[in-house]
């Protein structure tokens, strides 16, 4: 099942199912009882396919990705959080901010959550997974390194795309994970090369925290990550789980002025 949220006539989101490339509304809950209706949703807006309460980001788990910044491959995962308010949909804008003077896309499997998740073993961690979906972890590069911790560079609002849908059928221990940048592949990897694994992850995580259904965690990204200007159209693309298209925009001036 191809779980969509999109943007109704009226403005509301509302759930829905892809079927054949046609947005079927749905009724229920996801990973629950969701079901797809005989009424097509028509021409509609997607939206982020979950809203997360906890977003959490795996750095450096694909060891080109470390070697390409000179960093050392972790000896464990190394976790850090975005806010719930960076995340946007499909086609959305990403705003580059006036603060920064780099900024790079990262593309990235997500694994969305689709029961509460407490102290998990790595066996049972795919029954804890609901799905899977296109992520792209956006980092104001130099903010990152002056800031010496992570929050800023990657928490500002725009820097979570995901989408376009949430694949509940899913394989992804061997998939392709690219980006594109106006065209121009850059990065171009495989989640077989993921330093810590779907399942460790899951356990690594849920020692320390609860995990509730439609939360997310980016998995990681391969290397080629370069950075990106106003005005490109960033594109990340994983096999079976469809492409996650978003431009980037120069922060509006007026909006620093408080107008």
């Amino acid at each position: 099942m191809k779980i969509v949220r999109y943007e109704t006539a009226g403005g509301a989101p509302a759930w829905g199912v892809l079927d054949d490339g046609v947005v079927l509304a749905a009724r229920g809950t996801p990973f629950l009882d969701l079901e797809p209706t005989a009424e097509p949703a028509g021409k509609v807006r997607l939206l982020a396919p979950v809203t997360p309460r906890t977003v959490l980001c795996v750095g450096r788990n694909y060891r080109s990705h470390a070697e390409e910044f000179g960093n050392k491959v972790p000896e464990e995962p190394l976790l850090f959080l975005k806010p719930p308010a960076a995340v946007v949909g499909p086609d959305a804008e990403v705003v580059y901010p006036a603060l920064s003077r780099r900024l790079d896309p990262e593309a990235e499997l997500v694994l969305v959550i689709g029961r509460t998740a407490r102290h998990v073993a790595a066996a049972d961690a795919w029954a804890v997974i609901g799905g899977y979906t296109c992520g792209n972890d956006i980092t104001a590069r130099d903010i990152q390194k002056s800031d010496g911790q992570w929050t800023r560079g990657k928490g500002f609002d725009t820097f979570c795309p995901i989408g376009p849908w949430v694949e509940t059928d899913y394989d992804p221990t061997d998939v392709a994970v690219s980006c594109t940048v106006d065209g121009e592949r850059r990065q171009d990897g495989r989640t077989k090369d993921l330093i810590f694994p779907i399942p460790y992850l899951i356990e690594y995580i849920t020692r320390f925290t609860t995990l509730e259904p439609g939360d997310v965690i980016l998995s990681g990204t391969p290397e080629g990550v370069r950075p990106v200007e106003p005005g490109n159209t960033i594109t990340v693309e994983i096999d079976g789980l469809g492409s996650l298209t978003n431009t980037v925009v120069a922060e509006d001036p007026a909006r620093l002025a408080g107008s």
